[in-house]
């Protein structure tokens, strides 16, 4: 492609003469991204996350606040590697071309921002980012979907160089935002909860990609969430790791879809599906790495008692794993427990769950530093005494055992303060609790 052509195809992302839609915010993201970005620091931010979960967007709007902090628009630069029209193979050549074409016509005045979208689609694209960084010659910013993308394999390409954020879909207040359910203050969630609560009830259904949102259909919602399904173990795993036994994948991967909430090892699942449990383990690896799913280690003082007891899983989209798994679980308990999981691998916590000799649970364990700093139990019918029982005793063993007395029940419905054998336990509705 001739430089006049490259730049023609780049306008329309671009914020040269006009602004393009940049969707919905991200407020929470944008804040941290923005703060990072105003800084000194001479670092490559990376944003990571699942296929279609809005990061093309996101860059897009981190650009339109960078822009509105004073930022010429020619000191921007966005670039998708997923467009179909670059009319040439993509590689490190067009990179350069397409910075070389940039620079000479479009002639920044300042130190440009560089949005490097889907970047994992330019062998080597890790020269052209490291050889700007090291002039200090732009801000940087890189997003994928793919495994190459991911931290293991970042750390060694520019090592000590970069941020990474991983990002998410729509959270439960994005969501109800997208769906045009807004509330500033706190008497505005009692003046909706009735639409709040049917506003979850899709959330719990289809999730939170942001596409999926948007549409009414709810035949179109579920055939758009199989097509991402098919698209992550095609392309961020399949393709990634030239896996040839493709059934062997999608079957450990609907496996845990089916099964979230669980314990699992691989060892019982290596038996239950007849793979090979050397197989198991490398896949598994594959598809947390894709960002489809994310296990859960035990809670334990000893790594090796972590590392040899069973792991829980959990998808990172629950609307993903109702479209593809066996088994529908709107409304349910292992639905509210995967939901509250994802939020707070969202909210970046350091998350266990807590099980001893006697098969009492805590479903999540939040670890701060080198202390516990809340354990939260997630009870659908807490208003079950046999179950509310069960519960809060396991929670008050878990409580002694690891010295901690920031105690949490996620519930459906009920809210308000308890004590149980001389602790003080806090019941928090689950969509008061994601909106808090």
């Amino acid at each position: 492609m001739i430089k006049e052509d490259i730049i023609s195809l780049l306008s329309e992302w671009n914020f040269w003469g006009k602004t393009p839609y940049t969707g919905v915010k991200r407020t929470a993201h944008l804040k941290k991204s923005l703060g990072f970005l105003g800084t000194r620091a001479n670092k490559v931010l990376v944003i990571t996350g699942l296929r279609r979960c809005g990061k093309s967007f996101f860059t897009k709007q981190i650009t339109e606040g960078i822009i509105s902090k004073g930022a010429d628009p020619k000191d921007t630069l966005i670039v998708n590697f997923e467009e179909a029209r670059f009319d040439e193979e993509i590689s490190l050549g067009l990179l350069l071309r397409i910075y070389d074409a940039y620079i000479e016509i479009i002639r920044p005045r300042g130190k440009p921002l560089i949005v490097l979208d889907e970047i994992q689609e330019v062998p080597r694209w890790e020269k052209f980012v490291r050889t700007l960084q090291e002039k200090d010659e732009a801000k940087i910013i890189v997003t994928g979907s793919s495994s190459k993308l991911m931290s293991d394999e970042l750390a060694t390409l520019l090592t000590g160089r970069t941020l990474e954020i991983e990002f998410f879909p729509l959270d439960f207040r994005e969501f109800l935002s997208f769906m045009g359910v807004e509330f500033a203050e706190y008497n505005d969630l009692i003046i909706k909860k009735k639409k709040i609560m049917e506003m979850l009830r899709q959330y719990l259904h289809f999730g939170g990609f942001p596409e999926v949102s948007l549409e009414d259909d709810e035949a179109v919602k579920n055939a758009i969430l199989k097509k991402y399904y098919d698209d992550i173990i095609s392309k961020d795993v399949v393709r990634r790791y030239n896996i040839r036994n493709i059934k062997k994948i999608e079957t450990l991967a609907n496996y845990y879809l089916s099964n979230v909430s669980s314990m699992i090892t691989f060892n019982r699942v290596s038996k239950f599906l007849h793979l090979p449990l050397k197989t198991v383990e490398i896949y598994s690896k594959y598809l947390e790495t894709s960002k489809l799913l994310f296990f859960v280690q035990r809670f334990s003082f000893s790594i090796k008692e972590q590392e040899n007891s069973p792991r829980k899983v959990y998808s990172t989209d629950i609307g993903l794993m109702n479209a593809v798994s066996f088994r529908f679980m709107e409304n349910s308990g292992r639905a509210y427990e995967n939901l509250a999981a994802v939020e707070l691998k969202r909210r970046g916590k350091d998350i266990y769950y807590w099980k001893d000799q006697q098969h009492r649970e805590v479903d999540f364990v939040i670890k701060t530093g080198h202390a516990v700093g809340q354990l939260i139990q997630v009870c659908y019918e807490i208003e079950n005494p046999e179950t509310k029982e069960r519960e809060l005793k396991s929670l008050i063993k878990a409580s002694k055992e690891l010295r901690c007395n920031n105690l949490l029940v996620i519930t459906e419905e009920f809210e308000g303060e308890d004590e149980f054998k001389g602790k003080t336990i806090k019941y928090l509705p689950l969509w008061k609790w994601l909106l808090t």
